[in-house]
């Protein structure tokens, strides 16, 4: 058995860990580079889960989450980095008739999200 870094009740999401990632540049990477199978597999794992994620970090303020529920955090903007490309592009990680995303820079994609910052607020 293997000590796990999720808040107690949140263990199922643990094979889903790989997408554990803490800035909007990260999970766009991770989202482009992934295949449509492991996007799908992705959403259906989390998706169940939204709700109580939600719940859960709620209870805190933005900015003053713990480091044990950063994990639940991450896990829950990966999906929303994800869901279109299920809902709406039947999973392809690109964006169908759009201009290439890497043109796209975002000014705040390296900032780790759950400190809260403003996205124009690009300095730690």
């Amino acid at each position: 058995m293997t000590d796990s870094i999720l808040p107690k009740g949140f263990e199922d999401l643990e094979p889903h860990m790989d997408w554990n990632l803490a800035t909007a540049n990260e999970r766009q990477d991770k989202r482009r580079a992934s295949s449509v199978e492991e996007i799908h597999a992705f959403y259906e794992g989390v998706h169940p889960h939204l709700e109580s994620i939600l719940e859960e970090v709620d209870r805190f303020p933005l900015g003053e989450l713990p480091e044990s529920h950063l994990p639940i955090y991450n896990l829950a903007l990966a999906l929303a980095e994800i869901a279109p490309h299920v809902e709406l592009y039947k999973g392809d990680p690109a964006v169908p008739y759009a201009f290439e995303e890497s043109r796209m820079i975002a000014v705040h994609g390296d900032q780790e999200t759950w400190r809260g910052k403003s996205p124009m607020d690009n300095k730690d």
